[in-house]
């Protein structure tokens, strides 16, 4: 193992385990007596749940205000949520949703005690304002298992169309104070919401696994998230308890890992592409990864081989080859190989749609490739011309 130096990132406090949602109250009146609750239309605030936790906050002498996030945030979203909420002295934001709600959070907590645009602060496309904080204290509650926002730095916000953008506000003081994750919130999640979003939380522990920046703090997070993986993804997705709830459970905590990785030290091709596809196309992001994640990994290994056949990466891939399948007798070259195939069948057997079925076609190549050299491609194992990344979307078409 290479010990050389490394440097890790602060993360959240982290509350996890069933029933954890009911300690939030308790949490949130620490900061005060009005909290802004963030979540999806339906997901949280159409149960019962969403009665009790409510009430709960109102027995803490806690006033709240609502609003509710569809579909992935826009920094019109954002700017709208900051200008309607920043005079109601809000002490605490509490997101409780998937990743786009997080996301929206996290920035909406970020600006409420300046309010000004985020597109001062938005990587690539903004105004290149330094952010400086504070933010509005922040608690994360995800009600899927895929993006890893409640443990991350940046809030991703996006344009769609074709002159569209899907960017980053990213800063320190945006990290929420808490992340909690009740995987009993898991279990409104659709079999095809189950599918996209592990398969994300996946390919952000594999990407992390293998990232140039990758250390040994960060190679033991994601060894564990990954091995959860594979222990939960289909029990959780097939949805037959008792086993579905251990999957659940098991999916909550590779989703909370794979946030704390990719914090740590980026991403790879797959999070590349995602940034155009997602920004172009009305592809959901948990899609991208399930339906790219093999493809992209055998042009990682193929090129790597060709070119850079002592990379570090070429071994890691095969610890994982022999992980998820079982097969520790596997030499190295045949544990690459069972990886590839077994990527490939987890992305049928999940019928994760192809890239045609969102109205991607090949005359889009030259763009996608072109806008795909964002920073999660920087640490992507071994730097890809354009063809071997074109390639990686020709299998996926």
């Amino acid at each position: 193992m290479d010990f050389s130096s490394f440097s890790i990132s602060r993360f959240p406090r982290i509350l996890y385990g069933n029933g954890k949602l009911n300690e939030i109250p308790d949490l949130a009146a620490k900061y005060g007596k009005t909290a802004l609750l963030i979540t999806g239309k339906q997901s949280f605030c159409g149960t019962e749940r969403w009665q009790s936790f409510t009430h709960a906050l109102e027995s803490k002498d806690m006033r709240w205000l609502h609003m509710t996030v569809s579909g992935e945030p826009s920094p019109g979203l954002v700017d709208e949520a900051v200008s309607q909420f920043r005079r109601e002295d809000i002490n605490v934001v509490i997101a409780i949703g998937g990743g786009s709600v997080l996301d929206a959070a996290k920035a909406i907590a970020g600006l409420l005690p300046h309010g000004n645009s985020v597109m001062d602060h938005l990587e690539g496309v903004g105004k290149n304002v330094q952010y400086t904080g504070p933010s509005t204290p922040f608690i994360a509650v995800p009600t899927t298992a895929g993006t890893g926002s409640e443990a991350t730095k940046n809030a991703v916000l996006s344009v769609q169309g074709r002159e569209g953008f899907k960017k980053s506000f990213r800063d320190e003081c945006l990290i929420p104070e808490y992340a909690v994750i009740d995987p009993d919130l898991l279990t409104t999640c659709s079999r095809e919401l189950i599918a996209a979003d592990g398969m994300d939380a996946f390919t952000q522990l594999l990407e992390s696994y293998v990232s140039i920046k990758a250390n040994p703090f960060v190679y033991a997070l994601a060894w564990s998230g990954m091995t959860a993986v594979k222990e939960g993804l289909f029990a959780a997705w097939e949805g037959k308890e008792p086993t579905a709830s251990h999957g659940r459970a098991a999916m909550a905590y590779a989703a909370l890992l794979s946030g704390i990785t990719l914090a740590q030290v980026g991403l790879g091709s797959v999070h590349g592409l995602a940034s155009p596809l997602g920004a172009y196309f009305p592809i959901p992001h948990g899609v991208v990864c399930g339906t790219l994640v093999a493809a992209a990994t055998e042009i990682n290994i193929n090129a790597m081989q060709e070119r850079e056949p002592v990379n570090k990466a070429l071994a890691k891939y095969a610890h994982v080859g022999r992980l998820l399948s079982g097969e520790n007798a596997l030499d190295d070259n045949n544990a690459r190989l069972v990886l590839i195939a077994l990527l490939a069948d987890w992305c049928e057997h999940l019928q994760l749609p192809r890239l045609n079925s969102y109205g991607i076609a090949e005359d889009d190549f030259p763009l996608i490739v072109a806008n795909s050299r964002g920073s999660s491609m920087q640490t992507n194992p071994i730097v890809l011309t354009d063809a071997e990344i074109q390639t990686i979307l020709e299998k996926r078409l």
